[in-house]
């Protein structure tokens, strides 16, 4: 999980960098686990297309059976709300064997880096992605590590490539630096994950609020309804709409 939340976040968890630049180019089967498994060779293309509508419709389905029993408040400005909602979707990804965001992002970082061999062009794929995400860094972060990059790359005099032991390890001891200097601490990854997903409960409750109201001001619009109140978003059950 450290990767992802290295990466992603919009606070602390934006960049712990013990393990950003891994020496090697293998990626763990779990990164894999929770997507289709692959198709034998021997399968057509119809067939395969018909594995992979009835994965996806067996994971639409177990989403919406949690999301019939799950109880879901459209309040972002509420803490307890926020939280339960994470909870929900939590179940979610759990029983349909979904990726959460940030595992999800943790796997585009693998896969589009693997064949990846210098540093840098590493670091800016992973500056890519993050501008794609929409994902700021605060911290500043992004602009040290190039720092750091450029420092050993002058000591090395040539450009780092990622199977160069000595050279990796003259990098990791800058981003140590960095982690020292930012406050984030590797053991903390957890912590910062469950932040971020927090952080994405909110902003999902937040568009969903943005559009019941909407939709609700649309229908009050209608004659057949100006004589009806609008009501509070956060006292709709979104079980009564599925």
């Amino acid at each position: 999980m450290a990767l992802a939340s290295r990466i992603l976040s919009k606070s602390k968890q934006l960049y712990t960098i013990q393990t950003i630049l891994p020496k090697d180019n293998v990626i763990p089967a779990r990164y894999y686990a929770k997507e289709a498994a692959p198709a034998p060779k021997a399968l057509k293309g119809d067939e395969m297309l018909k594995g992979i509508f009835l994965d996806v419709k067996k994971k639409f389905e177990t989403a919406l059976g949690v999301l019939r029993q799950e109880k879901i408040t459209i309040a972002p400005e509420d803490p307890a709300a926020v939280q339960q909602y994470a909870n929900v979707m939590k179940t979610v990804r759990e029983k349909a064997d979904l990726f959460s965001e940030s595992q999800r992002i943790q796997y585009t970082i693998q896969t589009r880096t693997q064949n990846i061999q210098d540093a840098r062009t590493y670091l800016l794929t992973l500056k890519e992605i993050r501008l794609k995400r929409g994902l700021s860094d605060e911290l500043g972060a992004e602009a040290m590590m190039f720092d750091a990059l450029d420092k050993v790359e002058k000591q090395l005099k040539k450009p780092l490539v990622r199977n160069d032991n000595q050279g990796m390890s003259l990098l990791m001891a800058e981003f140590d630096k960095i982690n020292k200097k930012l406050g984030i601490n590797p053991n903390d990854l957890p912590k910062y994950e469950e932040q971020l997903e927090l952080k994405i409960a909110k902003a999902q409750l937040e568009e969903l609020k943005k559009e019941t109201t909407e939709a609700m001001e649309t229908q009050a619009k209608k004659e057949e309804f100006q004589d009806e109140q609008m009501v509070d978003p956060k006292s709709l059950d979104i079980r009564n709409f599925i």
